[in-house]
């Protein structure tokens, strides 16, 4: 039971809103078996339901995840993070707070450059970012969009951080900017911090127009 349960948190992390037969075909049961798991994960207050209309006739029930139920996820010590990255900018000012984003942005970037180097076209290179970044705990995944890839990361375990200095936000899309070569041109598409579910990014090579 709870290791179906942690599959439903994790499905409705990555996925976003689904419906119980959705959960049922993803986890190889019923709707009526995934409906059980969420009643369960509704009276533990991690999940919620709502009714969305698609179209023509009634609504559906889908189920996504409540605020105590992102937390379920890691936050890299949000409260602590948050706390000093107040004291430094109460400390040494908003020049200290930079000098401390570009130090990380440099650790960073040599460890990414050092994944990446043996990697031969653009996709290896998202795919071997997309693996690195998951291992830091953004859940991240790269997908082929046409003559794109996709980069993307369905947790933000440094959210706290991000939210009380968004130059930790821009600082990672510089990164992955100089990591994925100058021929290669990298958009944020989707942004946790401006009401998107997740953050998401269109990597293209330069020539190929989206």
């Amino acid at each position: 039971m709870h290791d179906t349960a942690d599959r439903i948190l994790q499905i409705l992390k990555r996925n976003g809103a689904r419906t119980a037969d959705q959960l049922g075909e993803a986890l190889a049961m019923t709707g009526m078996g995934a409906r059980r798991h969420l009643d369960r994960l509704v009276r533990d207050g991690l999940v919620r339901g709502f009714d969305r209309v698609e179209g023509v006739g009634r609504p559906r029930k889908f189920w996504t995840l409540t605020e105590r139920g992102h937390l379920r996820f890691p936050d890299a010590h949000a409260e602590l993070t948050a706390k000093l990255i107040g004291d430094v900018r109460r400390l040494f000012g908003e020049e200290g707070l930079d000098r401390l984003i570009a130090e990380r942005e440099r650790d960073m970037r040599l460890g990414y450059e050092a994944a990446l180097t043996e990697k031969t076209n653009l996709e290896e290179r998202v795919e071997a970012l997309a693996a690195l970044r998951t291992r830091e705990g953004y859940m991240a995944r790269a997908e082929r969009d046409e003559d794109a890839m996709l980069l993307i990361e369905d947790h933000c375990p440094i959210c706290a951080a991000a939210a009380a200095c968004q130059n930790f936000c821009r600082s990672e899309l510089s990164i992955f900017r100089m990591v994925l070569g100058q021929d290669v041109t990298v958009e944020r598409t989707e942004y946790l911090l401006e009401g998107g579910r997740r953050c998401a990014y269109r990597i293209r090579e330069a020539g190929n127009k989206a």
